[in-house]
């Protein structure tokens, strides 16, 4: 329809095109969607001869999938919603603000956009509160509240909120706040990035300890060791993803507007730093669509220039038609008038250019057109100041002197589904999969790539080539390099996932994290493959494990170790190097235990050799409990699984595990652990279940 593809009006439907009170479709093409916005947005153009003309252009730009703006823009033109995607609100120590914030975060969830928060002006868990002669809860347990608000409050009413929770890497909690998502149920609404210093990198490389500042008066709190929070943050990636890191000093030297007080947080996905209450709207033009075979470069220079002019008016419109949910947010983003315009098909018009993605080609191109594209859309900018005024707070900013439409106009956001619409890979990213499962709006879209099904159907049964590479098939230092070379010319930032496969080490991660500060990124997102249970993107043909083959020959190592039950008999094949098999027996226990113990070998043999790490068995099984616990050579050994556990732990070393004791009590309003008592009384906010305060 239109020229749109079938799972782009599947998310269409789902999201985009406007319904009527009862969930009714009221428009059923995209050219009724592209009108309605570019309608509404023209209406910020002085006169009807302009509103009519840029209402026309508009509409062509995302009709031919050239521009397409940021989801809420999407929805909420012309119903009455807001259009910009990014927000930053502070929070501030004091119930009253918290709560204030709480409210805010959920009147911008709304209108459909993601906040990002910096918790680092609340007092850490344990402080004296001398109001209340009470002890403070810490910046986690609120972090949790906004959570539990934004679980109940849909954006848009298509999808639930989402935020980003910051936290200084030299507030005292830190290690709390960075270990929280571990056991994969806290704050799901959150991505969470810890605050770096340049302190903090340094005290890394000279091995020495940093200071932990208390954020009531600025006093020093103590002191941690840097190598270990680092390893502590890594390891935590490595498990699930969480956190990120912040390069907060380098955000704010190269903060164009710095001189109106530091940024401290950005939006969920990280590309745009704001200030407190103040808004980003984002647009991205779409590369793919500049590839022209009959140049010389194979690119359109002109078509570029000519996009790049109108998504500045457009994104400039935007500020002025725009309904925000908060005054101070509407004062804020009018004085700064801060715009992202960003690309996506990257990925794909280096395949149509027969170009690999992690090559020096690659990333030349990608410097030739975010240089161009930066130059451009500063002069766009420059031009509009000319007829509408600079931005007021530009006296405080790097344009003082000039004339400047917009404080930041370039922001590399992850495109997401506005991709998805135009056809096109997403923002910066290589390509994760030519063939692809996409959970989207709780259901299952699946695809193939179509630059390669038309290599495919022209080239049966060939080999395709190397310019056909997948995120995974990229080393973490290309993915950065990439990031680097866009970062360099855009005055917001990037939004990146640096992919790792699922046998990446914490290492590698680690050397991903300090390559990424040395490189002058503003920030840095890893992501190893199957590391969480649930995951938007999945290959096609890969959404079930599948176990290995076992080998004829195998080396192996058995091991006795003794238990409440009788001496439990284990052996462990490798592969690899790695743990491959687990095969247990036990004696003179009775025939029920010894089926039990074949069962968990077994059980644990599927597991592993369908790619599921040892680490993560040691996990699951670690510390389980039995009816007859017993000492064995100096340790606790307190069931057949844990007694396994123990084994395969001398393979791969020391595992932290955190999965959740789901019997274990919390309090509901700060979320410590509490005793299991009949009347369990919080020792961390004085909560108690049979007073209820």
């Amino acid at each position: 329809m239109e020229n749109f593809p079938e799972n782009a009006l599947k998310i269409l439907r789902a999201r985009y095109f406007k319904k009527d009170e009862k969930g009714a479709l009221v428009e059923s093409r995209p050219s009724e969607l592209f009108r309605r916005v570019s309608r509404f947005i023209a209406q910020a153009e002085k006169s009807d001869a302009d509103r009519k003309l840029w209402e026309e252009k508009f509409f062509q730009a995302m009709m031919q999938k050239d521009f397409m703006p940021n989801s809420p823009t999407l929805t909420g033109a012309e119903r009455q919603m807001c259009l910009s995607a990014c927000f930053v609100l502070p929070i501030e120590d004091s119930l009253d603000g918290i709560f204030e914030t709480v409210k805010n975060a959920a009147l911008v969830h709304k209108e459909g956009g993601g906040t990002g928060f910096d918790f680092s002006r609340i007092r850490p868990a344990g402080s004296f509160v001398r109001k209340t002669q009470g002890i403070a809860s810490g910046p986690v347990s609120f972090l949790k509240v906004i959570d539990a608000g934004t679980e109940a409050v849909k954006q848009g009413g298509t999808r639930r909120g989402a935020n980003m929770g910051v936290l200084r890497v030299d507030h005292p909690d830190i290690t709390h706040f960075i270990t929280m998502k571990r056991d994969g149920i806290t704050a799901q609404n959150f991505n969470i990035s810890v605050a770096v210093t340049d302190a903090f990198i340094k005290a890394i490389h000279d091995k020495t300890p940093y200071d932990l500042i208390n954020p009531m008066d600025g006093s020093v709190a103590g002191q941690a060791n840097a190598q270990e929070i680092f390893d502590l943050i890594v390891d935590s990636a490595w498990n699930n993803g969480d956190p990120g890191l912040i390069f907060i000093d380098k955000v704010n030297r190269l903060n164009p507007t710095a001189a109106q007080g530091p940024i401290r947080a950005t939006n969920p996905c990280g590309e745009q730093p704001l200030h407190d209450y103040e808004a980003c709207n984002l647009g991205s033009i779409n590369l793919l669509n500049l590839y022209d075979g009959k140049s010389a470069d194979g690119i359109d220079w002109e078509k570029f220039r000519t996009i790049i002019q109108l998504g500045i008016r457009f994104l400039d419109d935007v500020i002025d038609v725009n309904l925000y949910p908060l005054e101070k947010i509407d004062k804020m983003a009018k004085a700064n008038r801060r715009i992202g315009l960003g690309v996506m098909g990257f990925a794909d018009l280096l395949i149509r250019l027969g170009t690999a993605y992690n090559s020096e080609e690659a990333r030349a191109l990608g410097r030739k057109l975010i240089s161009f594209m930066k130059e451009e859309a500063v002069s766009a900018s420059r031009h509009l100041a000319e007829t509408r005024g600079s931005f007021p707070n530009i006296e405080k900013s790097v344009y003082k002197g000039t004339k400047m439409r917009n404080a930041s106009v370039l922001t590399i956001a992850p495109t997401g589904t506005i991709s998805r619409i135009a056809g096109c890979s997403s923002s910066i990213e290589p390509i994760f999969a030519f063939e692809v499962i996409s959970k989207i709006l709780d259901s299952e879209i699946r695809d193939i790539h179509p630059l390669f099904k038309e290599w495919q159907e022209t080239h049966p049964g060939a080999v395709p080539p190397a310019y056909f590479v997948t995120a995974q098939e990229i080393a973490p230092s290309d993915h950065l390099k990439m990031q680097a070379v866009f970062q360099e010319y855009v005055d917001s930032a990037v939004s990146k996932t640096i992919n790792f496969p699922n046998a990446a080490t914490r290492e590698e991660i680690a050397a991903a994290y300090l390559q990424a500060f040395a490189m002058d990124i503003k920030g840095i997102t890893v992501y190893r493959d199957g590391c969480r249970a649930v995951q938007v993107l999945n290959k096609a043909g890969e959404d079930k494990p599948k176990p290995m083959g076992r080998p004829e020959a195998i080396p192996s190592t058995t091991h006795k170790i003794s238990t409440g039950l009788g001496n439990l008999y284990i052996t462990v094949t490798y592969f690899n190097k790695k743990p491959f098999e687990v095969f247990a027996s036990i004696g003179k226990s009775g025939y029920s235990t010894m089926a039990d113990a074949e069962a968990i070998g077994r059980l644990i043999s599927l597991a592993l050799r369908s790619g599921i790490s040892t680490e993560e068995v040691v996990n699951q099984l670690k510390g389980i409990g039995g009816a007859e616990p017993i000492f064995s050579n100096g340790q606790l050994i307190q069931s057949i699984p844990d007694a396994i556990a123990k084994v395969l732990e001398t393979h791969v070393g020391k595992v932290n595990t955190h999965h959740q004791d789901f019997s274990a009590l919390n309090c509901p309003i700060c979320g410590s652990s509490i005793s299991d008592e009949k009347c369990p009384t919080c020792a961390n906010c004085g909560w108690s279940k049979c007073n209820g305060v």
